[in-house]
């Protein structure tokens, strides 16, 4: 089959089902479920299929250097919504992670350990420093017929765009720009809209717990995809994945439990 069209069947129906599963257990479970590798890892997986290894692993070195603006991103919306309107939060927080990206594109390269652990941290420090106390707001307009559609299609031109790309972009480039917050941006402006601060905060604290998934999926390919070939290396990144993902979800209801 042609990659193309694999990226046209695939894209949609990984991207369509996480939205619909979202939308039905709430907030901060739809932010929990973007923060799995809904389009960074299909970014992967293609590019593994026209490119070398070499061009890939340096491509995931990349997409976990990301995890450093979707932190900032997280933080920064959370943040600026307690005093701002939706669109200047979202121009600030896009802001700042595309700087961040811009940092560490030019300035900051880690190798895997020192920079899977600085994620790590990373994230826990996002957790620490989210906003606590606000309360939701009511709001019964329900989300439109397009949502789901429109999301979808933006998903999946993304991927198709950026893996198009890639070779003129370079590897450590595209690996940053996998990580960019489609699905994110969208799922917490609705929420922002809908319920206030305290629905926003709710997606990003959802997506911080989430990003420990991104961490193992990410690591666990940077591990095996030189060594153990493309497929093996999918399956036991996938597993890796599903494995921390239920842990975090977990945490994230006895969490929600007390509140």
């Amino acid at each position: 089959m042609n990659i193309f069209v694999l990226k046209l069947i695939l894209a949609p129906v990984i991207l369509g089902g996480a939205s619909l599963a979202g939308r039905r257990w709430g907030h901060a479970i739809s932010g929990w479920l973007v923060g799995l590798p809904l389009t960074s890892g299909p970014v992967i997986f293609f590019l593994s299929l026209s490119h070398d290894t070499s061009f890939v692993s340096s491509t995931v070195l990349g997409t976990l250097s990301g995890g450093f603006s979707l932190v900032a991103f997280c933080l920064v919306y959370a943040w600026l919504a307690m005093r701002f309107k939706w669109p200047i939060v979202l121009a600030g927080s896009m802001l700042v992670y595309f700087g961040i990206v811009a940092v560490m594109q030019n300035f900051v390269v880690l190798s895997l350990a020192p920079l899977v652990i600085s994620v790590g941290v990373a994230i826990l420090l996002g957790l620490w420093l989210m906003p606590k106390g606000t309360q939701l707001e009511s709001n019964d307009v329900p989300p439109g017929r397009w949502d789901i559609p429109a999301r979808i299609l933006l998903g999946t031109s993304f991927i198709v765009l950026l893996t198009e790309i890639a070779p003129f972009i370079g590897a450590r480039l595209t690996g940053l720009l996998a990580t960019i917050p489609l699905y994110t941006a969208i799922l917490t402006v609705f929420a922002h809209r809908l319920q206030g601060p305290a629905g926003a905060a709710g997606v990003l604290r959802g997506l911080l717990f989430g990003l420990f998934g991104f961490l193992g999926f990410f690591t666990t390919l940077s591990l095996l995809i030189e060594r153990a070939g493309i497929a093996i290396a999918f399956v036991f990144a996938t597993a890796t994945t599903l494995i921390v993902q239920g842990m975090t979800l977990l945490v994230l209801r006895i969490e929600h439990k007390k509140i």
